[in-house]
Formats: structure tokens, sequence, C-alpha cells
């Protein structure tokens, strides 16, 4: 395995580190509140990040998101790339292609996901979609969520249908989240719904394991932003005359800290990278969502107590990165649920190689 990223995508992630350094700052995020950054949205697809991840594929993708990530920047680029680009791109007719992904791209177009599936949305003999979803991300910003109903076909649906209620919902991390209600709103299928690992739909496991991957890779740089802040305060902040780094008990919790982050980006490095290589993936996603969701929370535990009091200040940027990383730790499930699905996988599959 080599994750040495090619040229484009160390391109993409220097321009991602830029925008994001320049544009996403404690003023702005605190002037959007809980909603999005538009003109910061505006200006990534500007320049054409969205519309990259088509080249530089779910590994390129990690990477911006680490970026965002570091910054906790408030926009819906994760879940439009991952359940719009990626998903239409890789699974869409040549018909849904040539309609959809152009404003995608460009941003006039925003994507979100109603993943993982939860048995909330059935499909009627008629066709017509029925049901809820407690909470999507970003789906206030959305112009078409993709929808997995009960038996994990996937539909594409409009929110500004009649049938499509979006009501708001606050989450722990400011992403513009909703509840979703289907009243027998038509869809539209995305794939061709034949069998894929565990007997899901291909199309399916391919998109909850692309946005595994992705999310565990935007849980990394919030990872790696909240502990670079804690490294930073430590080390010009001091006590009884010295830095408080000198302190064995920081040092010590810095160290497990950086260890956790570096865990949760190598395994969402090797998932993306299998999953561009087209090699199976499904197990190697629910490895990075568990890594990110245990260990994450841990980092942005810490990173907020090595604030010490000043951690407790609900306006002081750490405190950011604690609620997205106890958000990204509830979107990826809870250790346990992961653990038991990546059991399942295994068995499942050792089960196939011994016939």
């Amino acid at each position: 395995m080599d994750f040495t990223p090619s040229e484009e995508q160390t391109a993409a992630q220097g321009l991602a580190a830029r925008i994001f350094g320049d544009l996403s700052t404690h003023e702005r995020l605190t002037a959007a509140g809980t909603g999005t950054d538009a003109e910061l949205w505006k200006e990534l697809c500007a320049a054409g990040l969205p519309a990259a991840v088509e080249d530089v594929g779910l590994l390129g993708l990690v990477l911006v998101l680490e970026e965002q990530g570091r910054t906790t920047a408030q926009v819906p680029l994760a879940a439009t790339c991952v359940y719009g680009l990626l998903a239409v791109a890789a699974h869409g007719t040549p018909e849904q292609r040539e309609r959809l992904l152009p404003g995608l791209r460009d941003g006039t177009a925003v994507a979100t996901g109603a993943f993982p599936a939860r048995g909330g949305v059935h499909i009627a003999e008629d066709g017509a979609l029925y049901g809820s979803v407690p909470w999507v991300p970003w789906l206030r910003d959305a112009t078409h969520v993709l929808v997995a109903d009960a038996e994990r076909g996937l539909w594409i649906v409009r929110t500004g249908e009649p049938d499509v209620t979006a009501v708001p919902v606050e989450t722990t991390a400011p992403w513009s989240a909703g509840r979703l209600v289907l009243d027998g709103v038509r869809g539209e299928r995305l794939g061709n719904g034949q069998p894929g690992a565990n007997g899901q739909p291909q199309a399916y496991a391919d998109v909850l394991a692309t946005a595994r991957t992705a999310f565990a890779g935007l849980q990394a740089g919030v990872c790696a932003g909240s502990l670079a802040r804690a490294v930073h305060h430590t080390v010009t902040r001091e006590q009884f005359g010295r830095p408080l780094s000198t302190n064995q008990g920081v040092l010590l919790r810095a160290a497990d800290a950086h260890m956790d982050t570096e865990a949760i980006r190598v395994t969402a490095y090797e998932a993306a990278w299998r999953h561009d290589e087209q090699r199976a993936c499904a197990a190697q996603a629910l490895t990075a969502a568990w890594w990110a969701s245990e260990a994450g929370k841990r980092v942005v535990h810490a990173g907020q107590h090595l604030h010490g009091g000043t951690g407790a200040d609900l306006d002081h940027p750490v405190h950011r990165h604690f609620l997205w990383g106890r958000q990204l730790d509830a979107y990826l499930g809870c250790g346990g649920e992961v653990l038991e699905e990546l059991g399942l996988l295994l068995a499942h599959s050792s089960q196939e190689g011994a016939s």
C-alpha cells in the first residue's frame, strides 16, 4: 500500500488548506452561528474543489476534508461530495450524470444523505416513498437528498417537492441539520440494485463505505486542529514559572491524543486508497469509522481539558472542535455498534472463504 498523494491530490489539499485557513476564521464562524458560511461555500466552488473530487478520488477527498476539519469550516462539502458527486458519478445512469453533476460541481446544487439506513423509509407498491429520518446533516442547505429505503435501495429526492418536509433540527455541531419527512414523494432511483457485500445492494454498500471513510477523514482534521490548539496553549501558557507543556501529565495526554489522531488518519487513508484501487474496503471503512468515533472523542476531550479553565469557555475556538468531534462520533455510530457490524462482516467473509 502506498498512501503517498499524487500531484493532483497534493494540489487539492494545498488549495483547501489556503482557502479554509484564510476564510474559516474564528470571527467568521462566530458570525455564521449555527448556519452555513455561504460565502465560503461559493469560494470553494469557484476554486473548483468539489468538482476536483471526481479526479482526485476518495483519498483526495479525505485530504481535503482534513483541512476542513482543522478549521471546522461550516460548509456542506463532505455531504455534497459523498452523497452527490461520488454517488452519482459511480452509480448514476449516463442521463443522471449529465443532468445532476454540473450543478453539484459548481455548488448550485447541494446534496446530502439519509445514511446509514435505519428502516425509517419504505417504498409503497405504487413506488412512492414514505417515512422519516430523525436528522440529516446539512439538510437545510440541500437541494437533493439521497435516501435509502428499508431494502437498501437508493433514491434521489428533491427537497423542494410538496411531499418532502425538512424540519430544522439543532445538533451538537452546527451542521444545518433537519428532520426529513417523506409523505408519498416519488424519488428517482439510483443504481441497479444488484447485490453487494452482505447481500446489500451494491450502490448502498459503496456509498456507505465512502461516507464512513470521508467523515473519518473529517474527524482526523478536527482532532488535528484541536490538538494543535492544545499544543500552542500548553507551550505558551506558564504555571509556576514554566510552560504547562513541561508537566509530565500534560505531555502524556498530548502524546496519547497525537497517537489517536494518527490512527484515525491512517485507517481513513487505507480505506480511501483501497476504494480508489477498486478493492474491497467495507471492513477498512468500518475500522476507520470505529477509530474516528472512539478515538475522536478522546482527542477532543483531551484538547479541551488541556486548555484548563479556558477550555470551559463556550466561545473559545477549541470548544468548536469539541462539538464537531462529538457530532462525528454520533454520526459514525458508537464504538460497540460499529464493532458489531465489523464482526458480522468479518464472520460472513470467513464463511464465504470456507465454502
